[in-house]
């Protein structure tokens, strides 16, 4: 912890913690989402930094070396570093500091220097062409200081382990009806990342959320985004695990006139069941053993904005009751309350499952049931829209392209002719994952090879209990596989977090055929031979 009296607390201290909680949330969630949420802050806040710089100067040509170098180092000694130059040549342009401006803290998130580098070398793109940024030095891992290495010619680079940035100009959108549908739905869906500046939307390079429809089955689903997002109507959004309900969701609520307000999305089925009904509606304190506190719920954080409730299906019958009288009445109390709390709160709903037979069996409320399901907006399985396919390839594999830091152009014609016909039982999940494999062990500019599945649909003769255990256990997989990376291989901090037994994580860990030795810190040679 920072030893800082509080008299001495300043804004810049405060938000460079706030920042560095920020990073430790992102982690939770796993390293490659939070490395593209700080490539987006970054990104974003380096443009509106060149801006306000070039607005104070009166500058309109592209920066020189010197410029350049005047704009990365004012930035961060404003900020509370002491960047100063080393060195400015036609080939890197070289900077170094005694001090982080993010303190002793970045020691705990080393994350935080990604920001950094995106910084540095978007604006130097922007100008340059090209730069890559190697961090050659750095107070997050236990150096004296940092020095950043601005490189500016690619023969120069190569080689080197960094980031590489190119000025590339963003691709017009269609001009047909549908292009311009989606180029208005991502508008406003980037009009809410960017709601914190002012001036962020008149930056056409900061990169926007995408709703891939060159298929006619996801046109017709734009359409209907555009009719159903400005009326108040409750959604229920159908489709197999992984098609991007939630993106749809997000993209309703971007379109409403609630998108200033939260916009709020929960996996019913990831909450205990004991847990639900607080997690939804709150506790007051000393509700239960452990509340010590008052805890607002989702339906109140979410007021005047947009809850979205993934797999709603897996609500037990009394939370069911009591999500009926938040549809029909608007109120709600919260667990061990009993004061009545009114919420304006839209719902939109989502569920991989045959509801109506849900229904018919007694397991989900038949009134409830007409209440979410006021709209219905079925996504098509991405083997129903193999004109995506292409578009969505192209898309993932940029974004890996810089995560991994990899030169990657694209697939071959012969692979994306097994792409297409593949069935996809994960949909774009599992494309994801598919080409995540492919970048990490590819060796050329281009993919030859993917590590597909048997080309078949799930078999219906198994039962939907059999595939919601196959879809829980890879959710599983996931998140032990996360935590045992956080903890490297500590079995005993994963239970802990996780709030079990050490005897109940080995049996899962077994269950799932994972070794968490593997996620431990490599010992040295000479100790592996002994």
């Amino acid at each position: 912890m920072n030893q800082a009296s509080f008299s001495q607390l300043t804004p810049i201290g405060f938000l460079q913690t706030f920042v560095i909680e920020l990073m430790d949330l992102c982690e939770e969630a796993g390293t490659a989402q939070a490395e593209q949420i700080i490539e987006r802050i970054a990104r974003s806040a380096g443009r509106f930094f060149e801006e306000t710089f070039r607005a104070e100067y009166g500058l309109d040509e592209a920066l020189d070396r010197e410029r350049y170098a005047d704009l990365i180092i004012g930035l961060k000694n404003k900020i509370g570093g002491h960047f100063s130059l080393v060195s400015s040549d036609a080939e890197c342009i070289r900077v170094a500091s005694s001090c982080c401006p993010f303190g002793e803290g970045v020691k705990n998130s080393p994350e935080l220097c990604r920001m950094t580098s995106s910084v540095f070398g978007a604006i130097a793109a922007r100008n340059f062409g090209y730069a890559k940024v190697v961090l050659e030095r750095r107070i997050a891992l236990g150096h004296d200081g940092c020095q950043v290495g601005v490189y500016l010619n690619p023969e120069t680079a190569a080689g080197l382990s960094g980031v590489e940035y190119r000025n590339q100009p963003e691709s017009k959108p269609d001009q047909t009806l549908a292009g311009d549908l989606q180029a208005r739905i991502e508008e406003r869906m980037h009009r809410i990342w960017c709601q914190m500046s002012g001036r962020c939307p008149t930056l056409p390079g900061v990169e926007r959320p995408v709703i891939v429809a060159q298929s006619p089955a996801m046109q017709q689903v734009l359409r209907a985004i555009e009719i159903v997002a400005p009326t108040p109507a409750t959604v229920l959004i159908r489709g197999e695990t992984g098609v991007g309900k939630e993106l749809v969701a997000r993209a309703i609520h971007a379109m409403s006139e609630r998108s200033e307000k939260p916009f709020i999305a929960v996996n019913c089925g990831a909450i205990p069941e004991g847990l639900v009904e607080s997690v939804l509606f709150g506790h007051e304190k000393g509700a239960f053993t452990g509340a010590v506190e008052v805890h607002r719920g989702y339906f109140e954080r979410a007021d005047g904005g947009t809850l979205f409730l993934d797999e709603v299906d897996s609500l037990t019958p009394a939370v069911q009751t009591k999500l009926l009288r938040v549809l029909q009445e608007g109120e709600l109390e919260r667990v061990g309350g009993h004061r009545t709390l009114s919420v304006d709160t839209r719902i939109i709903a989502a569920t991989n499952c045959d509801l109506e037979k849900a229904v018919a069996e007694g397991s989900f409320r038949k009134d409830l049931y007409y209440r979410i399901n006021v709209v219905k907006l079925a996504i098509p399985p991405l083997s129903e829209r193999p004109e995506d396919i292409p578009h969505l390839v192209d898309l993932i594999l940029k974004r890996l392209a810089v995560r991994y830091r990899k030169q990657i152009h694209g697939v071959t014609a012969e692979l994306m002719d097994r792409l297409r016909a593949y069935s996809w039982p994960g949909n774009v999940r599992e494309l994801e994952n598919v080409l995540e494999r492919a970048v990490l062990f590819t060796q050329s500019n281009f993919i030859k090879d993917a590590e597909l599945g048997p080309n078949r649909a799930a078999p219906l003769e198994s039962g939907w209990k059999a595939i919601r255990k196959q879809v829980l256990d890879r959710a599983e997989r996931e998140y032990l596989e996360q935590a045992l990376k956080r903890f490297q291989g500590d079995v005993n901090q994963v239970a802990e977090w996780m709030e079990l037994t050490p005897r109940a994580v080995y049996l899962k860990l077994s269950e799932l055929d994972i070794d968490p030795s593997l996620f431990r810190p490599q010992r040295s040679k000479t100790a592996k031979d002994r």
